[in-house]
C-alpha cells in the first residue's frame, strides 16, 4: 500500500539551519519545503498544505510568534518552534499561543524524530475529535414528502432504528439514502454517539482499507504514526457505508467479519480491535444480480439484507415534487439572501413533466440555479432552461436497455450540475454529494466536455 509521506515546512532565516533540517528530515523520509522568513512561510502554508511546521522563533521582520498567531486558522497544522537555549522562556510563551512543542538548537536526529511523531499523532487526534464534534452538532436534513411509498419507508426506518440491526438502503443516486441513514441514527439509542460516513467508491481499494480499519505505524511507506480508522472512531455509534455495491471482493471478506464479529485488525497490525457499531449500507446497484454474476459475496449480501428499505425514485412519487420544490426554494432563497420567491404554475408543470434521472438531488440543484438567475420574484419556465426540450429526448431513452438508459441519465445529471455550477467541478461535486475525485472519473468516463 502506498501513502503520501507527511509534508514538513522548515522556516528559518539561517540557510545553514534550513539545509541541516531538510537533510535530516528527508533522511527520515519526510517531504520537505522551506521558507526563509515569516511572509514566505505564510505563503508556503497556503500553497503546500503541510502537515507540520518547524518555525524559527527569532527572525527579522515577522518573528515566529507573529507567524504562529497567523497560523491559528489552520487548525490541523502542528507547529514546533526552533529556539536557541537563551530564548526558552519565549518558546514557552509560543506554546501558550498554540505551538505543539519546541526544540533547542542544536538538535539530535533521534529527538527530532520523536517530537515529529508525537506532533503528527496529536494533530491527527485533534482532527478526529473535531470531526466527531461536527457530526454531533451538524443539522439534520429533512425528509420531505407525503407520498405513500415515502411514508412506508419512514415507518420501517423508525421501527428498525430502535434496534441494532444492520440496514440496507436501496435506491437510485439522489433518492436520499444518506438522509435516511442519518435519521435512522438520530431515531436510535445511539443518537448521541458518532455517525460516520464512508464513501466506498471515492477512494482506491488500498486507501479505503486504511480509511475503514486504520493502520499501525510502519504498516506501509509513509505510515509514520498509528491512525485509527473510521470503524474504530464510530464505536458506540453508526457507520454508513455508501456505495457498498462497489466494494472489491477482498475488502468484502474483511467487512463480512466486521459485520459478523464486530472485530478487525488495523492495516499492518495483529491486535484484535472490537467495536460496538451499527452498520447501515447503501447501494444503487442490483445486489441480487451482482451476487449471481460473482461480483458480490452471497454471505455478505445476506448479512446486509437483514432489513432492506427501498427508496423510490422521484418519477415514481411525483406528488412529492411540489413539496420538495417548495422546500428547496425556501432553502435557496435563504442561502442567497433573497426574499422568498414563488414557482409559477407553468414552471411547476415543467417540473411535474420531467423524468428526474437525478431524483431529488437534481431537483434541488435546478431550483437553486433558478433562484440565483431569476430576475423576478417568481420562477418562470424560462428560468428552467435545462428542462426545456428534454421530454422527447428522455422518452426516447425509456425504451432502451436498462444499462444504456442509466448511463444516459447519469451523464445528463452530471452535465446539468456542471452547467448549474458554471463548470466548477468542486461546486458540482458538492451539489451532487460526490467526492471530487469520483466526479472527475465520471466526467472522463462519460466524455463530458
Amino acid at each position: 500500500m502506498q501513502s503520501l509521506k507527511a509534508k514538513i515546512l522548515v522556516v528559518d532565516d539561517d540557510p545553514d539551519i534550513r539545509k541541516i533540517l531538510q537533510d535530516r528530515l528527508e533522511a527520515l523520509e519526510y517531504r520537505v519545503v522551506t521558507a526563509e522568513n515569516g511572509q514566505e512561510a505564510l505563503e508556503k502554508v497556503a500553497q503546500e498544505d503541510p502537515d507540520l511546521v518547524f518555525l524559527d522563533l527569532q527572525m527579522p521582520g515577522m518573528d515566529g510568534v507573529q507567524v504562529l498567531k497567523k497560523l491559528k486558522d489552520y487548525s490541523n497544522l502542528a507547529v514546533i518552534m526552533l529556539t536557541a537555549f537563551g530564548t526558552i522562556e519565549k518558546a514557552v510563551e509560543a506554546m501558550k499561543e498554540g505551538a505543539f512543542d519546541f526544540i533547542t538548537k542544536p538538535f539530535s536526529p533521534d529527538h527530532l524524530d520523536v517530537v515529529i511523531k508525537k506532533a503528527l499523532e496529536c494533530a491527527a487526534l485533534r482532527q478526529e475529535n473535531r470531526y466527531l464534534q461536527e457530526e454531533v452538532n451538524a443539522p439534520y436534513p429533512e425528509i420531505v414528502g407525503a407520498s405513500p411509498r415515502l411514508k412506508e419507508a419512514i415507518q420501517v426506518a423508525k421501527k428498525v432504528a430502535a434496534t441494532s440491526s444492520t440496514v440496507l438502503l436501496l435506491g437510485e443516486s439522489g433518492t436520499g439514502k444518506e438522509i435516511f441513514a442519518r435519521w435512522i441514527h438520530r431515531w436510535s439509542p445511539r443518537a448521541k454517539r458518532p455517525f460516520v460516513v464512508v464513501n466506498c467508491v471515492a477512494l482506491r481499494e488500498e486507501l479505503l482499507e486504511s480509511e475503514l480499519f486504520g493502520h499501525e505505524k510502519g504498516a506501509f511507506t509513509g505510515a509514520h504514526q498509528m491512525k485509527r480508522g473510521k470503524l474504530e472512531i464510530a464505536s458506540g455509534g453508526t457507520v454508513f457505508l455508501d456505495e457498498m455495491g462497489d466494494v472489491k471482493p477482498d475488502l468484502q471478506t474483511k467487512l463480512l467479519r466486521v459485520i459478523q464479529e464486530r472485530e478487525f485488525e488495523r492495516v499492518g497490525g495483529t491486535k484484535r480491535i472490537y467495536v460496538d457499531i451499527r452498520i447501515i449500507a447503501a447501494t444503487n446497484r442490483d445486489l441480487h444480480k451482482e451476487v449471481q454474476e460473482g461480483r458480490f459475496r452471497e454471505d455478505l449480501f445476506f448479512r446486509l439484507h437483514v432489513v432492506a428499505i427501498s427508496l423510490p425514485p422521484l418519477r415514481e412519487k411525483k406528488e412529492d415534487i411540489p413539496l420538495l420544490a417548495d422546500f428547496f426554494l425556501r432553502r435557496a432563497c435563504q442561502s442567497v439572501q433573497k426574499p422568498l420567491m414563488k414557482i409559477s404554475r407553468e414552471a411547476m408543470e415543467h417540473l411535474m413533466r420531467y423524468h428526474w434521472p437525478g431524483n431529488a438531488r437534481e431537483l434541488g440543484n435546478l431550483i437553486e440555479r433558478a433562484v440565483v438567475l431569476a430576475s423576478g420574484a417568481e420562477i418562470m419556465p424560462e428560468d428552467l432552461p435545462l428542462l426545456r426540450g428534454t421530454t422527447s429526448s428522455e422518452e426516447s431513452h425509456l425504451g432502451k436497455p436498462y444499462h444504456d438508459a442509466v448511463r444516459y441519465y447519469q451523464r445528463e445529471v452530471i452535465r446539468h450540475a456542471l452547467q448549474s455550477s458554471g463548470g466548477n467541478q468542486a461546486r458540482t461535486a458538492e451539489l451532487l454529494g460526490l467526492q471530487r475525485t469520483y466526479l472527475a472519473r465520471l466526467i472522463k468516463k462519460f466524455n463530458i466536455k
